[in-house]
């Protein structure tokens, strides 16, 4: 499923511009809202830009750079053309002929227009004014710096629902595990349960993580990245109410494994992430919660989790 995209708008002039985001560093900005700077038939404004063989050139090489799948010699034969009087170009024509995934036109009544690539976009407003191209930029460069505000509160928030879902946990091996414990379980049913959570996120238990990390400050958890705390807090909610419906340790356990993997594959290289981590880098890592007895991510488990794990 693709990234749902929203559109944000920045002001340049007195020009309100769309700015459509999927979450990623790669933005696309409304040409169709730049042109309103030049004139109220925007369309035209985008047409004549596209039709100057500087500005073929330029989309080339940025497709040539970005674009595995751009066309070559499609696009040399409209290099040729080019700058003829003859010769027109429209956003829908180019991609068509080229594969260009650089410019896009996007349907809609409200947020509808050519958009491109932010390096397209600022080369764009250029043309149109380079005054104009240095208000589009540092408008752009605002909203960028409110997101990471944003996401520096996302993060913190992160953290307090982690929090909260390992009291949730907790509470379910509280109320559904440890009455049921005998003798030495009783002792381990908390730290049992963390590393059923363990071994599906990590790939091994805290005493396992410990025996290979021997110089290693804190625990495992200490030491997760910022995908693996958010699947962490998930799971932690998850087993709980698998707890509840009184499905096995090893049933949980599989069940956990294929959920962790599943949202680490669609987590993985989210550059969203990567900016919160940036953003988090110097905010100190949050203590788990006491739980009464409960056993943390470092406790020692049982020989009934390790028997699990192998």
């Amino acid at each position: 499923m693709a990234p749902k995209e929203t559109v944000e708008k920045i002001e340049a002039l007195g020009i309100q511009i769309g700015v459509a985001s999927t979450g990623d560093d790669d933005d696309y900005i409304s040409l169709t809202d730049i042109a309103r700077y030049r004139s109220d038939s925007p369309d035209d404004v985008i047409k004549n830009w596209m039709r100057n063989r500087n500005t073929i050139e330029f989309l080339g090489v940025w497709e040539t750079i970005h674009n595995p799948s751009f066309k070559p010699v499609e696009f040399d034969g409209l290099r040729k053309e080019a700058g003829l009087n003859s010769f027109t170009l429209s956003p829908t024509k180019w991609m068509r002929t080229t594969g260009a995934t650089g410019i896009r036109v996007k349907r809609g009544r409200y947020n509808g227009g050519t958009y491109a690539h932010k390096d397209i976009a600022f080369e764009f407003a250029s043309w149109i004014s380079p005054e104009f191209k240095l208000y589009v930029i540092k408008d752009y460069q605002r909203l960028k710096a409110d997101e990471n505000s944003r996401l520096s509160l996302e993060w913190n928030e992160k953290r307090l629902f982690s929090k909260l879902n390992y009291r949730i946990h907790t509470d379910a091996v509280k109320e559904h595990l440890e009455p049921a414990a005998r003798g030495k379980a009783k002792t381990f049913v908390y730290a049992n349960e963390a590393d059923v959570l363990n071994v599906a996120l990590f790939g091994m238990t805290a005493r396992q993580w410990r025996e290979s990390n021997p110089d290693a400050e804190g625990n495992i958890r200490d030491h997760a990245s910022l995908h693996e705390l958010l699947v962490l807090a998930n799971l932690e909610s998850m087993n709980a109410e698998l707890i509840k419906r009184g499905l096995s340790r090893p049933d949980r356990a599989a069940y956990l494994r294929e959920m962790a993997a599943g949202q680490l594959a669609t987590l993985a290289g989210s550059s969203v992430i990567a900016r919160i981590e940036a953003e988090a880098a110097s905010l100190p890592v949050p203590s788990e919660p006491d739980a009464g007895g409960a056993g943390g991510a470092d406790s020692q488990p049982t020989e009934g989790t390790e028997d699990m794990d192998a």
